[in-house]
C-alpha cells in the first residue's frame, strides 16, 4: 500500500528550494481544519435552541449530530484516497467549497429535515477536506520544518476545543439579526470563501505516485451497516419500537458479514480493500479498535445528554452552559500534554487505564451531585466532576492511537490509523443514537409521572451510569494493549519523529473526542505517533 509520507517527502525533495508561499498555504489548511473542528463542537450547544425554534423531534436532534459523524466516518478513508488519485489540492478545495455550501444550507434550512440533510452533506464534504490537510503539509514542508508545523497544528486544535462551545453559545445568545442559532453555520461562509480563493493560489498540488483503487462497494456496505443499526435506535422510540427496527438491526449483522467476505475477495483480487482485515490478527490493534469504538459511544452519549440536561432541564442559557464546560476543556488539554510528555514514557498502558477509571470516577461524582443538588445545582458545583472527567479523558485521547498502532506493521500504519479514527466517528454516531434508549426513554417516563423538569435530571443520571459502566469496560479492554509502545527510531526518517503532535491533537476536541486521522493513508508509523 502507498506510503503517503514517503511520497510527499519525494515531492518536497524534488521541488528544490522550499516554496515561500508554504506558510500561507499552512494558514489556509489549518483554518479549514479549525473550521471543521469548531463546527462539530459549536452545534451541540445550540441544539436545545434549534429544537425549540424549529419544533424538531428528539430523533431529528440526534440526527443533526449523528448524521455529520456518520457521513464523515463513512467517507474518511475514501476522501484520502481520492486526494492521492486526483490531487490533494483539488480535493481540499472541493471539500472546502462543498463544506461552505453545506454550511449555507444548514444556516438557511427551512425545516428540521433540511437541516439534517445539510448536516449529512457537511460531514461528507468534511471527509473530502480534512484528510488532505496533513498530506498537503507533507508535500509542502521539508522534513526539518514539520516539527514546528505540527506544534502549531496542535495549538490550533486545542484552541478549537475550547473556543467551539463558547463561540456557539455567544452566537446563539446574541441572536444576530434575529437569526437565533443560524449564525453558528453562516459564520463558515466568509471563512470558506476566503480559504477557497486563497488556497487556489498558494497551495501546491501533489499526488501519490501510485494510488490505491477506490473500494466504493466497501464504502456502501459500511454505510448500510451503520444506517441499519443507527436508524432504528434513533427513530425507534418515536415509533414505539416497531418490528422493522429489530429487523434492521439484525440485518446490520448480515451486512457486516457480507462486508468481511467482500473485503477478503477484494484483497485477493487487487490488494486495495477499504478495510485491511489482516490488521485484526494483531491483538493490540483489534482491542484498540474496540476501545476506540466504545469510547466514541461514551462521548456521543455524554455530550448530547449533558447539553440537554443543562439547557432543557435546568433552564440555563446557551452561554451559561458553554461557560460551564470551560474547566472540562482545559483539564483535557492539560492532561493530554502531561500524559504524552511525562507519564506514558514512564508508565505506559497504565496511564490509559488510569484515565478510564478517573473518567469513570468523575462521571459517578456527577451522578451524585446531579441527584443531590437537583434543579438548584450551580455551575461551580459541576466544576469538580467536569475537571476529574477532563483529566481522565486527557490521559486517554492523546496516547491511545500510538498504543493501538504500536504493534501494527509499518506498511499498514496509515490504513490502521484511518480505520481507528473511522470507527471512533462511527462509535460517536452510535452513541448519539443510543441517547434515545438511555436518556429520552427515562425522561419521557418521568414526565408521564409528573416529574416536570426533574425528568431531565433522572435521564441524565441514567445516561451517566451507562457511561461509567462503559468506561469500566474500556479499562478491561485496555489490558490487551501493549504495556509500553516502542519508541520511535531516528532511522524512520522523513522527519517522522517531529510529526508527532499533529493528527492526534484532534483528540482534544471535548465534544467529539475524536483523535481522528487527518490522512487515512499509509504513512510511516512514527508519523502517527503523539509527541
Amino acid at each position: 500500500m502507498t506510503s503517503t509520507a514517503a511520497a510527499a517527502g519525494t515531492t518536497t525533495e524534488a521541488s528544490g528550494p522550499a516554496d515561500r508561499r508554504r506558510w500561507f498555504a499552512l494558514a489556509i489548511v489549518m483554518t479549514a481544519a479549525f473550521m471543521d473542528l469548531v463546527d462539530v463542537t459549536i452545534v451541540n450547544i445550540a441544539l436545545p435552541t434549534i429544537k425549540a425554534d424549529e419544533g424538531a423531534t428528539t430523533g431529528q436532534i440526534q440526527w443533526i449530530t449523528a448524521g455529520y459523524a456518520l457521513a464523515f466516518a463513512a467517507l474518511l478513508i475514501t476522501g484520502g484516497r481520492l486526494g492521492d488519485i486526483f490531487g490533494r489540492k483539488r480535493l481540499f478545495l472541493l471539500g472546502i467549497m462543498g463544506f461552505t455550501v453545506a454550511s449555507a444550507l444548514c444556516g438557511f434550512a427551512a425545516n428540521p429535515e433540511m437541516l439534517v440533510a445539510s448536516r449529512i452533506l457537511q460531514g461528507g464534504m468534511a471527509a473530502m477536506m480534512v484528510p488532505q490537510v496533513l498530506s498537503i503539509v507533507h508535500a509542502t514542508f521539508p522534513a526539518h520544518e514539520r516539527g514546528k508545523v505540527f506544534g502549531l497544528f496542535g495549538a490550533i486544535v486545542g484552541l478549537g476545543a475550547v473556543s467551539g462551545p463558547l463561540l456557539g453559545a455567544l452566537l446563539t445568545e446574541w441572536n444576530i439579526a434575529g437569526l437565533e442559532w443560524r449564525p453558528i453555520f453562516l459564520i463558515n461562509l466568509p471563512v470558506g470563501i476566503a480559504a477557497l480563493i486563497l488556497g487556489s493560489r498558494v497551495i501546491t498540488e501533489s499526488k501519490a505516485p501510485t494510488a490505491l483503487k477506490l473500494d466504493l462497494v466497501g464504502v456502501v456496505l459500511v454505510t448500510l451497516a451503520m444506517l441499519a443499526l443507527v436508524y432504528p435506535l434513533t427513530q425507534g422510540r418515536e415509533n414505539d419500537w416497531p418490528v422493522w427496527g429489530y429487523v434492521m438491526m439484525a440485518a446490520s449483522v448480515v451486512i457486516v458479514a457480507v462486508l468481511i467476505a467482500y473485503e477478503k475477495a477484494k484483497t485477493r483480487r487487487d490488494g486495495s480493500p477499504l478495510i485491511e482485515l489482516s490488521l485484526f490478527r494483531v491483538k493490540s490493534f483489534a482491542a484498540g479498535i474496540a476501545v476506540q469504538t466504545v469510547f466514541g459511544i461514551t462521548t456521543g452519549i455524554f455530550f448530547l445528554t449533558w447539553t440537554l440536561y443543562m439547557q432543557m432541564g435546568l433552564g440555563w442559557s446557551a452561554l451559561r452552559a458553554g461557560l460551564t464546560g470551560v474547566p472540562f476543556s482545559i483539564a483535557v488539554s492539560v492532561a493530554a500534554g502531561v500524559s504524552v510528555q511525562k507519564l506514558v514514557p514512564r508508565f505506559g498502558r497504565k496511564v490509559l487505564q488510569a484515565g478510564a477509571l478517573t473518567m469513570a470516577a468523575g462521571v459517578l461524582i456527577y451522578v451524585f451531585e446531579a441527584g443531590h443538588y437537583g434543579l438548584d445545582i450551580a455551575s461551580w458545583q459541576m466544576a469538580l466532576p467536569l475537571v476529574v472527567m477532563g483529566l481522565g479523558m486527557g490521559l486517554i485521547v492523546a496516547p491511545l492511537t500510538d498504543a493501538v498502532l504500536s504493534e501494527v506493521p509499518r506498511e499498514h500504519a496509515g490504513s490502521a490509523s484511518g480505520l481507528i479514527n473511522t470507527v471512533m466517528q462511527m462509535g460517536n454516531a452510535l452513541g448519539l443514537s443510543l441517547v434515545s434508549v438511555v436518556f429520552f426513554n427515562v425522561v419521557e417516563d418521568r414526565f408521564a409521572q409528573g416529574a416536570g423538569n426533574a425528568a431531565f435530571i433522572d435521564g441524565f443520571r441514567n445516561a451517566l451510569v451507562w457511561a461509567a459502566v462503559i468506561l469500566v469496560g474500556i479499562f478491561l479492554l485496555m489490558f490487551a494493549l501493549p504495556k509500553r509502545a516502542p519508541q520511535a527510531s531516528s532511522e524512520d526518517g522523513d522527519g517522522a519523529s517531529g510529526e508527532a503532535a499533529a493528527p492526534r491533537g484532534a483528540g482534544l476536541n471535548p465534544t467529539a473526542a475524536p483523535p481522528r486521522s487527518t490522512t487515512g493513508h499509509d504513512e510511516p508509523r512514527t508519523g502517527e505517533l503523539i509527541g
